[in-house]
């Protein structure tokens, strides 16, 4: 079997549309539908790749990925922004962008692009202790 890979999505098709494609190419699939969602499943699913539209309620997906940064536990994991909207993610650390509407052979060879290097570099973090901004400076120590 691949990997296991994070869908964040607040479109209930594009999850499935993801899903469908990333399963036929063996790769086992976790979503989510925003990214309060998937910050709460993030560490249960343990996840080798994450995809994650911007545009979503509670918490968008820059801010995911800028707090899938800061923890210690998920800031290894590659990140892949999968979006209506062009942005620069860059800056967060985010490793790919897809426009969409994406082309699903494009998806399937970013996320497996992304999973085989984050196969290559994969630190070992079993006994890391997350610290989380609060965004005003402020580091939170969570257990």
């Amino acid at each position: 079997m691949s990997g296991r890979v994070l869908v964040v999505d607040d479109s209930r098709t594009i999850r499935q549309l993801i899903r469908v494609n990333l399963e036929l190419d063996g790769f086992e699939v976790v979503t989510a539908a925003d990214g309060a969602e998937c910050l709460d499943v993030v560490h249960h699913a343990r996840p080798d790749v994450i995809t994650l539209d911007i545009s979503m309620p509670r918490l968008d997906g820059l801010r995911t990925a800028e707090r899938l940064r800061v923890d210690p536990r998920t800031r290894h994991i590659p990140l892949a922004l999968v979006s209506g909207c062009p942005v620069a993610g860059r800056e967060l650390g985010v490793d790919a962008f897809l426009a969409k509407p994406f082309d699903p052979v494009e998806l399937v060879r970013t996320v497996r692009r992304l999973y085989q290097s984050r196969s290559a570099n994969l630190p070992d973090l079993s006994s890391v202790s997350p610290r989380v901004s609060d965004g005003a400076g402020s580091v939170l120590g969570h257990s």
